[in-house]
């Protein structure tokens, strides 16, 4: 399998690009609009076509890039089936294993940071990856204060199908703010400052209830126009039109 985990600075987002060898499909997870351009550039650079764009939510700290490289490639959009999206060329469920070639992404049904969260498992029985979306970041964990997130469910959603998978599991978030790139579940389960150590249900539910976090600053144009699979909405403020203006000249 070829893999690249690639960044993206504003909203300190990761997208990770996968590609089967044998068959050339390939799939850029959780792609971020203003680096659209960038992952066509390395895709034609690898020479690769993509097959997928996959999003493990609805997001709302950036537009996501699904609607413009299936512009730019011809490539279908995923997103959890749950969500229910006209824009959405296929929807994943858990236990539905979507196949990338070879690859077998397994979707995970982790909600709690949103109501429909999906992660995305690889596990060929020589590796095991997760990919944690924003429900399991390092240190760290996906907010609970909006989008109907829930703290109690979040907790569930990581006990249940994340901590309960081999410690060697390495973890891949959809963001970090401090420069690290990847995780394991052992080392979340022994240090996440809210998760690790065992902690109980009410001590992490008073943690995210006390974290007192700033108002989402792209919230308001993020979430509608990822309910459209990236598309820039009307009340995209200025300091953040250039990307979209970009775009609709094509």
């Amino acid at each position: 399998m070829l893999f690249r985990q690639l960044f993206e600075p504003d909203s300190s987002t990761y997208t990770y690009l996968l590609s089967c060898p044998e068959t050339g499909q390939t799939a850029l997870i959780d792609p971020v609009l203003d680096t659209a351009e960038r992952d066509a550039a390395l895709l034609q650079e690898l020479g690769l076509e993509l097959t997928y764009s996959i999003d493990t939510h609805i997001h709302a700290d950036h537009l996501t890039g699904a609607r413009r490289l299936k512009q730019l490639t011809g490539s279908r959009i995923v997103y959890p089936a749950i969500d229910e999206l006209p824009c959405a060329d296929l929807g994943v469920r858990e236990g539905e294993v979507l196949r990338i070639g070879n690859i077998e992404l397994q979707p995970l049904f982790t909600p709690g940071h949103t109501d429909h969260h999906h992660a995305y498992l690889i596990d060929n029985g020589t590796q095991c990856m997760l990919f944690s979306g924003d429900a399991l970041l390092i240190d760290a964990c996906g907010r609970t204060d909006f989008q109907s997130g829930d703290a109690a469910i979040l907790y569930r959603s990581i006990h249940d199908k994340f901590f309960t998978l081999p410690d060697e599991t390495l973890v891949y978030p959809c963001h970090d703010y401090e420069g690290r790139r990847v995780s394991s579940i052992g080392q979340e389960k022994a240090r996440n400052p809210r998760l690790g150590q065992n902690r109980s249900l009410a001590e992490f539910t008073s943690i995210m209830n006390g974290l007192d976090l700033p108002y989402p600053r792209k919230i308001d144009f993020a979430v509608p126009g990822n309910e459209s699979c990236g598309a820039c909405p009307d009340n995209v403020p200025e300091q953040y039109r250039r990307v979209c203006e970009r775009h609709e000249q094509g």
